[in-house]
């Protein structure tokens, strides 16, 4: 099934689905936590800064980072003065130094394949096959891949079809002419927007394969009028110029700071005066302890990509780095968000 009509609306809300797609690794990852790393029994008895705990158990930062997100949104650990403390439910049951731990039980599961690939994951900071498959190619170049690349974009256009009419919702894109949609697969995110407002001239950029899957989509939605295709990779091409507003969504999350970092330069250069960068995805909370179900997607991402789920407060300071002001925040639906700041 494909949705064509974009003026329909869902008669049920499938976060609940979506979530349990999305926190598919998390379970791995507290596994590898406890059983491997035995991460809880010496906290307890090290409480320890972020980099103390890189330094002992030989990870990298940012699959820690992701680790250590998750196990505060679980109420496993907390944060105090850039010190990391297990909690009391931790300190009963994770913790070596208690009787009634049950660290044996969960170590059971610590020879399952993904949960040995997580922990590779860990300590190499290369992301694992998609899917954790021994034949896979990871997630990238995977992506150049015809057939991954029609089954990837199929997937991200069917999740689109809940999460675009909120962000076309939750915006006012009426003060905007046109709109750039930056690694937008089908292009479902732009052909939402210029259904609700048919004033913007909407192009999507993305690189092969993926350039022709977005036009035949298009084509079935009608719109391949509506819509131009730009065929181009966004991190070694020059985005064209011309555009009131940036729009990433789901994008940045597949990439390191400094591949997002390099992309958010480029927006700010290529933008018209007054311009807008629009990050639409899903973000994790200022204190970096939540919301749980965004902490579980970051696993996945990690996992899988070069990437994570980021916080409010570290997309901010991206913004900000690259001459970006006026930036805001606002929900739109599920645990989705969108960040944006203005060209000045």
């Amino acid at each position: 099934m494909f949705l064509k009509d974009l003026t329909s609306t869902p008669q049920n809300d499938p976060s609940d689905l979506l979530r349990i797609r999305d926190s598919i690794y998390a379970p791995d990852l507290l596994i590898t936590s406890v059983g491997h790393l035995d991460l809880f029994s010496w906290l307890d008895n090290n409480p320890s800064d972020f980099n103390s705990i890189i330094d002992k158990f030989n990870i990298k930062p940012r699959p820690t980072d992701v680790m250590l997100t998750y196990l505060k949104a679980i109420k496993l650990l907390r944060k105090e003065n850039d010190l990391y403390y297990i909690t009391d439910i931790a300190k009963e049951y994770l913790s070596n130094g208690s009787e009634r731990n049950i660290i044996p039980y969960i170590s059971t599961l610590t020879e399952r394949p993904i949960v040995e690939k997580m922990l590779e994951v860990l300590r190499t900071d290369i992301p694992a096959s998609w899917g954790g498959k021994k034949d896979e190619l990871d997630w990238e170049r995977a992506m150049q891949r015809d057939d991954f690349a029609e089954m990837f974009t199929a997937g991200m256009d069917s999740r689109a079809a809940y999460y675009a009419p909120g962000l076309a919702g939750s915006f006012e894109f009426s003060q905007y002419n046109s709109i750039l949609d930056i690694a937008g697969a089908s292009g479902i995110y732009a052909a939402f927007i210029i259904n609700k407002y048919p004033q913007i001239k909407a192009a999507v950029l993305e690189r092969h394969p993926v350039d022709k899957i977005a036009g035949i989509s298009l084509k079935k939605r009608g719109l391949e009028d509506r819509i131009e295709i730009i065929s181009a990779d966004m991190f070694n091409d020059d985005l064209p110029n011309g555009f009131d507003i940036h729009l990433y969504s789901h994008a940045m999350h597949d990439w390191d700071f400094n591949e997002n970092k390099k992309l958010i330069r480029k927006s700010y250069q290529s933008l018209n005066k007054n311009g807008i960068i629009m990050i639409h995805d899903a973000h994790i909370n200022r204190d970096k302890d939540g919301p749980l179900s965004v902490a579980e997607y970051s696993v996945l991402l990690m996992f899988s990509t070069n990437g994570k789920c980021y916080s409010i407060g570290e997309m901010e300071d991206l913004l900000i780095s690259e001459g970006f002001a006026d930036i805001k925040y606002q929900m739109t639906v599920g645990n989705r968000s969108i960040i944006t700041g203005r060209k000045i």
